[in-house]
């Protein structure tokens, strides 16, 4: 088993960071040639998903879309002002689980892994575990 913390720098709001080759970096100095990566984010306001890594216009899109999907401006209660953000890292998920094949990500050929900020700009940290 190989396991530990990366850390991700956001710069804005709310964005999309591509953490793919990192990710994979982490899984070729693991050694292991085929298991899983397991991913884990430990924020509330922040998630993680997998989606298409060829266009930046997609990331831009699902931005846009969760801030019509999620309204920013709406009456919420928690005293923090940041109740969008929460509700989108539920949306997007803590973890992500890739298979790893020939030392390999096993991901489709427009996939890219991707660490999503909903509050930042901030420094946050991602959990990784690398098993056979």
């Amino acid at each position: 088993m190989f396991k530990g913390t990366f850390v991700v720098n956001t710069t804005q709001h709310m964005h999309l960071v591509d953490i793919t080759a990192e990710v994979q970096d982490l899984v070729a100095r693991s050694g292991i040639q085929e298991g899983v990566c397991i991913l884990f984010n430990p924020h509330t306001t922040a998630g993680l998903t997998i989606n298409e890594g060829a266009d930046p216009d997609v990331r831009t899109d699902i931005i846009t879309g969760l801030r019509e999907f999620v309204p920013i401006n709406y009456p919420f209660k928690h005293m923090e002002g940041n109740s969008p953000s929460h509700i989108m890292a539920s949306l997007m998920g803590a973890t992500l689980t890739i298979l790893i094949d020939g030392g390999r990500l096993q991901l489709g050929t427009w996939q890219a892994l991707y660490f999503c900020e909903f509050d930042g700009p901030r420094n946050r940290k991602v959990n990784y575990q690398i098993t056979e």
